[in-house]
């Protein structure tokens, strides 16, 4: 039985709230907190009409550690969920050093005037969460955070060496517009149009955006176009995982959205500075931000499978091999369950499933660690229990994907 305080009130926090009082026994007390308290009020209500939980809401601002301070101090939590914008996970981690509570996020840290992410700013933060004897869990979403513990589980209980890694982004769902992202649209923007990057051989090689381009036939979904895109979890990966020797992140995407984001790119919109409009001063990115459909809106419209794994290949007593671990989710069958499409009910679940293998002692320590720090296989059962039932598909040593 253990009080959450959850950050965050968009479509991954609805999920990973209603998934915590869906688990009422370790979460006994959940509170939700963000700048708009009436997207806590709604979200609130909603699990008290249909799951009979009483979920208090908060407002507080998560760019300031103060106001984070006091009201962590109020609500006196076990565990602070941040399900905020990665743009806080600074803000959010330094009020839980002041306030001696464990942190989780579900993705690294995003720099606001900069199109980059990195855990360096993170990881530099150990000595003070050990200091504070607490523990912060980074990046326990799905990717980061799932492809995080597959890769763990590769390494603990499938493989002598893992050598390869390709991890591999699917979303086959269709929402009816010509253009709209999954997930916060700044975010994703930033994300998509930035340089690719990948890891061999201990150096890091960069590509320009959508350079490389790889055909694969996604299990119970079909073939579809996946491009190298650089992703967080690449970057603790290939820390932790013994004798790799590279690894890759693609993502799919169809020729709507990329015709869309490049005509965007080509007139200024991806633009993360400010100009001046009539005397006003606009950011363009957080102008089509507004524009664009809410993420939170698209649950009801989408329909559609996404297929999110891991390729592994390496050695297993003195042979090669290789295997595909996936997770495959239906947005409608996401929707039904918690009001959201599956791009969040993937996020949110494993947010909850991170919260509760440390309130339960599965994963503890003092200081910051990365998904692939502890043992998979507690986290890899309750995948199964809470609603992203994972597979293992052997594969072909020599078996290739059509790259160009």
């Amino acid at each position: 039985m253990a009080k959450v305080l959850i950050v965050g009130a968009g479509g991954v926090s609805r999920v990973a709230t209603k998934k915590c009082a869906m688990n009422s026994e370790i979460f006994s007390e959940i509170t939700l907190a963000s700048r708009t308290k009436s997207k806590c009020d709604k979200i609130a209500k909603e699990i008290k009409d249909t799951l009979h939980v009483e979920i208090k809401t908060f407002r507080v601002d998560a760019d300031h550690v103060d106001e984070l301070v006091t009201l962590i101090e109020k609500v006196k939590p076990d565990l602070v969920m941040n399900i905020a914008l990665p743009y806080q996970d600074l803000t959010i981690m330094d009020a839980c050093i002041k306030a001696k509570v464990s942190y989780l996020d579900t993705a690294n840290y995003e720099h606001p005037d900069l199109a980059k992410f990195e855990y360096k700013e993170q990881w530099v933060r150990d000595e003070e969460f050990k200091n504070s004897g607490i523990m912060a869990l980074l990046g326990s979403g799905f990717d980061p955070g799932v492809t995080n513990v597959f890769c763990a589980y590769a390494q603990q209980y499938l493989f002598d060496e893992i050598h390869y890694i390709d991890i591999l982004d699917c979303n086959a769902g269709d929402h009816g517009y010509a253009f709209a992202t999954n997930f916060n649209p700044e975010i994703n923007l930033r994300e998509v149009s930035a340089n690719g990057r990948y890891w061999q051989e201990g150096l890091w090689y960069e590509t320009r955006p959508m350079e490389i381009m790889m055909r694969w036939d996604y299990p119970e979904v079909g073939i579809k176009d996946s491009y190298l895109l650089y992703h967080e979890e690449m970057e603790s990966l290939c820390k932790n995982i013994k004798g790799l020797k590279r690894i890759r992140f693609f993502m799919t995407f169809g020729q709507s959205y990329l015709t869309h984001m490049k005509c965007l790119e080509n007139v200024g919109m991806l633009r993360i500075d400010e100009v001046e409009v009539n005397g006003v001063k606009v950011v363009p990115m957080e102008l089509l931000a507004k524009l664009l459909p809410d993420p939170a809106s698209l649950g009801v419209r989408t329909v559609g499978l996404t297929n999110i794994g891991c390729v592994v290949e390496g050695i297993k007593e003195g042979k090669r091999k290789k295997v595909y671990i996936y997770n495959t989710c239906d947005h409608q069958t996401c929707y039904k369950e918690t009001g959201a499409q599956a791009v969040s009910y993937t996020t949110g679940v494993p947010a909850m499933i991170g919260a509760k293998m440390i309130l339960e002692g599965k994963w503890s320590g003092k200081g910051v660690y990365n998904m692939e720090n502890f043992d998979a296989m507690p986290f890899m059962e309750e995948l199964d229990k809470q609603g992203l039932p994972w597979k293992i598909i052997e594969m072909q040593p020599d078996e290739t994907y059509e790259v160009k």
